[in-house]
């Protein structure tokens, strides 16, 4: 099983330059906010997503996957992307 503060380092080393917080609502949902550290401008908020499916190192992967693709997608719109 993956803790929270494992499945945040994971996260972090991910999508460096940005800062990442990671917290639980509930019993198992995981909200990602991907933001700016010096600025502040938030850049991705994923919520909902189920702690239960995030137990494998290939699970989290395959988040990681996704939440770059939406980064990106978000970074489209925006004249000067941190990544």
């Amino acid at each position: 099983m993956i803790t929270l503060a494992q499945l945040r380092l994971l996260i972090e080393g991910s999508f460096s330059p940005l800062a990442c917080e990671c917290s639980i609502t509930g019993e198992h949902w995981l909200t990602v906010k991907l933001y700016h550290p010096v600025s502040g401008q938030v850049d991705l908020v994923v919520s909902g997503l189920n702690m239960s499916t995030l137990q494998t190192a290939e699970s989290v992967a395959s988040l990681i996957e996704e939440l770059r693709y939406e980064l990106q997608c978000n970074s489209l719109q925006r004249p000067d992307p941190v990544m």
